[in-house]
């Protein structure tokens, strides 16, 4: 039988060893081109809503951990150098930006492909950040 001590310092490493990095590390390139366009909002590690197909009986959720960088022409929600969302100028699907109380939403697309990606912004300031993720849509 395995003593008690051995056991706790097994789950204590395990705890240790298993422990979340942050999700904010972006590729140079990418980090170099925000950066050329100016961040005006950028929040590390949100826990963000994932929804596919929102409102509809087929809708699933998850909550995933990533950052958020929005500048004066890109939203860009990615863990790491994953890219979950990326809205530049050049963007064709329909996205828009909505409040829900302490949550700002983004959906993007239409129909069975729409997605949405909500979040508390860790400021508490859901009305700017409305406010300069709508800034950066494409008109």
């Amino acid at each position: 039988m395995v003593p008690m001590r051995v056991r706790r310092l097994a789950l204590w490493l395990m705890f240790v060893g298993c422990g979340a990095g942050s999700t904010a590390t972006l590729p140079a390139d990418l980090e170099a081109r925000v950066t050329r366009e100016g961040v005006v909002r950028r929040a590390a590690d949100v826990t963000f809503r994932y929804t596919e197909a929102p409102g509809r009986r087929s809708a699933r959720w998850e909550d995933r951990r990533a950052s958020i960088v929005v500048t004066p022409a890109t939203i860009l929600i990615h863990k790491n150098a994953k890219i979950g969302l990326e809205v530049t100028p050049r963007t064709q699907r329909e996205v828009a930006v909505e409040r829900d109380g302490r949550r700002v939403r983004i959906r993007a697309g239409q129909g069975r492909s729409e997605v949405l990606w909500s979040f508390e912004p860790p400021d508490g300031d859901v009305a700017g950040w409305s406010r300069d993720l709508r800034a950066a849509l494409p008109e």
